[in-house]
């Protein structure tokens, strides 16, 4: 008996060993299986490399943007485009501007083109939550808005900035209409508070542990430099003597408190550590610095918003992911590019890219892990603000390693000559030469790209977008741009008439070319009846007639001058056409500043 006791025990004792070995191994597996990291990308506005505490800025205070700057890795050489459409673009595509198709920021070329796969797309189809708060810049109407794009939540504005004319009338900064998942909805204040708050909201609703991505693209500090007073008030002193203008300043303090306020709330939401978090700009400054470099602070470089001089693409780009081993306050001088968000990103959450879009980033991971150098490597910038494609040579800036190759002709060594003064091409020809032959071969195979040859279309018909509204801030046209609400709002008058179409459907539409938006409505020879927040002077004009031209048809009616719109109802066939219509006046014409579409057969 004592025997098979034992022999009860010993099994009983192996028993429940194996048991806490089965437990232990579990444990330890499943240990390893990590939650995908979250990722959260702030881009903000026209911020230049100069506009921080943090580098150098011997007036602004950035405390919080300057906290993160210690903990986080910077990439020191990193470039983005001259202006903000072409940069959002190259992010969420990972292509060049020039292979995307979206290098201006109006005349049509301020949109993505119909399928289109998104950095939104690949983290959605990974599993991702995906949502965007603040400026898109990258098409207003289907199939090009961020809900087409990849976005499960979308809280914006529309157009370039706030106030612009495609956007919602009347907005100012404080309490404005913005477009919750496309429709639009009343916020009360101030638009940056706005951005973090519904982003914060996002995050608290959510149920379940699924990663999400957050696009934070705010239209802070981008002009009209509006702010509240008290976050300017300590740069008055400064305005005019050492800087151009402390609204500038008051709303980047108004960033750096958002964003410490952000920060607090993924630590305490237990988010912080298996968060990507990246804090960057779309370009270089606008008021930051002035050109005679008289006023305001550029990190010792030339060039501003616009230039293809250093100062108008390197930014700051801060990264950090605690759980990933991206941490500790350190500068990376890998020559690095807004394209290279995806591959790197990608690699990073256990995402493969799709095989059906190309790509011209590189994967970032082991520098930004392992400290790991690339050199000898290009990297591309075609900058046009015109409908048309870009030049070969014209207009670009090509760098490798500490080279920057301007307009094909102008060469400078950024270690020894930071402010672009000594252009050293005729001493370095045989680098010249490589270079140019490296942007050749790019630019070749970059006009075999459709996109860079055809316009993107608005799809209209049968789609989710019932009424789609065109203006004249998107219009095509050899006329100088227009884009703000004042400038429409005191007649002024603009050429530029023309929108590219993709037809989905045959049928009878609806064209309705209107003198005002619909929101704040007004007789086609008067004025609406509300100005929202008195922001506007309005004046009145007297188009005798509406002419349009679509699908080779050319109509013409006269205008009711009581009559808020003039309106066509045409047959379309499905396919791609161009709308272009214009206000007649006397022997003058111009473009129709409002004009909405619907499909009513």
């Amino acid at each position: 008996m004592i025997k098979n006791y034992i022999k009860e025990m010993m099994n009983y004792r192996t028993s429940i060993l194996l048991t806490c070995l089965i437990i232990f191994f579990s444990t330890f597996t499943f240990g390893q299986e990590k939650q995908p990291p979250n990722v959260i990308l702030i881009l903000t506005d026209d911020q230049g490399i100069g506009d921080l505490g943090c580098h150098g800025n011997p007036w602004l205070k950035t405390p919080n943007i300057d906290t993160f700057y210690e903990q986080s890795v910077r990439l020191t050489d990193f470039h983005v485009s001259p202006l903000c459409t072409p940069t959002r673009a190259a992010i969420m595509t990972g292509q060049y501007p020039i292979r995307n198709g979206a290098w201006a920021t109006y005349k049509g070329r301020d949109a993505l083109s119909k399928g289109q796969i998104t950095m939104a797309d690949i983290f959605k189809s990974a599993g991702y939550s995906t949502a965007l708060f603040g400026k898109w810049h990258l098409g207003d109407n289907f199939p090009v808005r961020p809900s087409d794009s990849g976005f499960d939540h979308v809280v914006q504005h529309l157009a370039g900035g706030i106030g612009e004319l495609s956007d919602y009338w009347g907005n100012s900064y404080f309490d404005d209409v913005y477009y919750v998942n496309n429709q639009p909805q009343q916020f009360k204040g101030y638009c940056t508070d706005v951005w973090f708050s519904e982003a914060m909201k996002f995050i608290s609703q959510k149920e379940n542990d699924q990663p999400f991505f957050i696009y934070l693209p705010l239209n802070a500090p981008h002009d009209p430099l509006i702010v509240d007073e008290k976050y300017a008030a300590p740069y008055k002193k400064y305005e005019n003597t050492e800087i151009i203008d402390a609204n500038l300043y008051g709303m980047i303090a108004n960033i750096d408190e958002n964003f410490g306020k952000f920060r607090k709330f993924l630590k305490k939401k237990g988010l912080d550590k298996n968060t990507i978090l990246i804090y960057m700009s779309d370009n270089g400054t606008r008021f930051g610095y002035s050109r005679d470099g008289k006023l305001g602070y550029n990190y010792d470089l030339k060039g501003i918003k616009g230039d293809q001089l250093e100062g108008g693409h390197r930014v700051p780009f801060f990264i950090q992911w605690l759980d990933g081993g991206i941490k500790g306050g350190k500068d990376l001088s890998t020559l690095s590019a807004h394209v290279d968000l995806i591959p790197t990103l990608a690699y990073l959450c256990g995402i493969d890219l799709p095989k059906n879009q190309s790509f011209d980033g590189i994967d970032l991971s082991a520098v930004l892990t392992k400290n790991e150098e690339i050199n000898d490597r290009s990297i591309f910038i075609h900058h046009r603000q015109d409908w048309r494609p870009p030049f070969q040579d014209k207009g670009t800036c090509i760098l490798k390693n500490e080279w920057r190759l301007i307009d094909g002709n102008q060469l400078y060594n950024m270690a020894k000559d930071p402010q672009q003064t000594n252009n050293v091409a005729s001493n370095n020809q045989a680098l010249v030469n490589t270079l140019l032959l490296e942007n050749e071969a790019f630019y070749h195979q970059s006009t075999n790209y459709s996109t860079f040859r055809e316009l993107p279309s608005t799809v209209i018909g049968n789609t989710p977008q019932k009424e789609v509204k065109f203006t004249i801030q998107h219009a095509i046209g050899e006329d100088k741009g227009i884009w703000k609400c004042e400038q429409v709002a005191e007649g002024m008058k603009n050429k530029n008439n023309t929108h590219a179409l993709d037809i989905q459907t045959d049928g009878e539409y609806l064209i309705s070319c209107r003198r005002w938006p619909k929101e704040c409505a007004g007789p086609m020879h008067g004025i609406p009846s509300e100005n929202p927040k008195g922001l506007f002077h309005y004046k009145q004009i007297q188009p005798e007639k509406v002419r349009v031209s679509i699908g080779n048809q050319m109509l013409e009616k006269v205008v009711v001058p009581d009559k808020e719109a003039v309106e066509f109802k045409v047959k379309l066939e499905k396919g791609k056409t161009l709308l272009v219509n214009d206000f007649i006046e006397g022997d003058e014409s111009y473009g129709v500043f409002y004009t909405y579409i619907e499909f009513i057969d």
